[in-house]
């Protein structure tokens, strides 16, 4: 591992993989909290049948079911892009599975060193910055393979894709989903690892955890369009990494889009180049022997 660095790489990505394909049970914990979002609440949370449950009887008028129907449907189509909130909301959980798997990324260099086994790989020549990218490349391809199951399960339950993508457009779009996800992946998962580079109690580690979980979910445009924001909250979402991962995946999937694409791509670039060097800068300064 001495001579080839990419060799020392993947051996640790390929040790932090074992722990979860060989536990099968950490997948299907993982995948409950989207599919419960999925299942219940994208297919409870019915907005247009909030609208349409009926005729509107008002004292000396009554609005026919077709005309509440119509008024529905543009309302929904003007504020969401579609008319379907299930495909709006199944869109965004592609990204929050993947922002589940990166926040819990540093809980393993936690555990690594109050087990000793990072004070075993510090003796070892392997660099420093593959500690971290060996950790931060398993959480990507972990994201990406519950990602996976996410979209299928979504599709099953009745997502509805951009009628106008032909099967080669549908499958660039695939593509560039996943570029996506991996972008927000890297980043996040850099984040949270040099935010656990010093730490030795699991406990601080999950404190953090749920101190970012909760307002980067809900600050981004993943519920609902940043248009219907409170003014003070807007800002937030708009630097929010998660709102540009859903508007890729609701612009090639979907075909609403709030930014542009290309826009969406640069800003998760330069999220996951920044974060994932200051995880390698750090690790030199702070992974010690002992």
């Amino acid at each position: 591992m001495a001579s080839n660095p990419l060799h020392g790489l993947w051996t640790l990505t390929d040790r932090e993989l074992k722990k979860w394909y060989k536990a099968p049970v950490v997948l299907i914990v993982t995948l409950i909290q989207p599919i419960v979002w999925l299942a219940f609440f994208g297919k409870s949370m019915n907005m247009a049948s909030i609208f349409t449950s009926g005729s509107v009887n008002i004292p000396g008028l009554n609005i026919p079911k077709q005309i509440i129907d119509q008024i529905a449907q543009a309302y929904l189509k003007s504020t969401f892009g579609t008319t379907d909130y299930f495909s709006f909301l199944a869109a965004s959980m592609v990204a929050q599975i993947t922002f589940f798997t990166a926040m819990n990324s540093g809980m393993s260099i936690v555990w690594d060193r109050r087990l000793g086994v990072l004070d075993k790989l510090l003796t070892t020549p392997v660099p420093r910055g593959s500690i971290i990218m060996g950790k931060v490349l398993n959480s990507v391809l972990r994201s990406l393979a519950q990602a996976t199951i996410v979209l299928i399960i979504a599709t099953l339950l009745g997502m509805k894709f951009n009628t106008s993508l032909t099967p080669l457009g549908f499958a660039l779009s695939i593509v560039g989903v996943y570029a996506a996800l991996t972008l927000l992946a890297l980043g996040f998962s850099a984040l949270y690892l040099t935010l656990a580079l010093r730490s030795t109690n699991w406990q601080s580690q999950m404190a953090i955890i749920n101190l970012l979980n909760m307002p980067l979910m809900f600050a981004s445009n993943s519920f609902y369009p940043i248009k219907m924001m409170p003014w003070w909250l807007r800002p937030i979402a708009y630097i929010n990494p998660l709102t540009y991962v859903n508007d890729v995946t609701r612009g090639l999937l979907l075909g609403i889009s709030t930014f542009s694409v290309p826009m969406d791509f640069l800003y998760l670039a330069v999220f996951a180049i920044a974060f994932s060097a200051i995880g390698i800068v750090l690790s030199w300064r702070f992974l010690s022997e002992g």
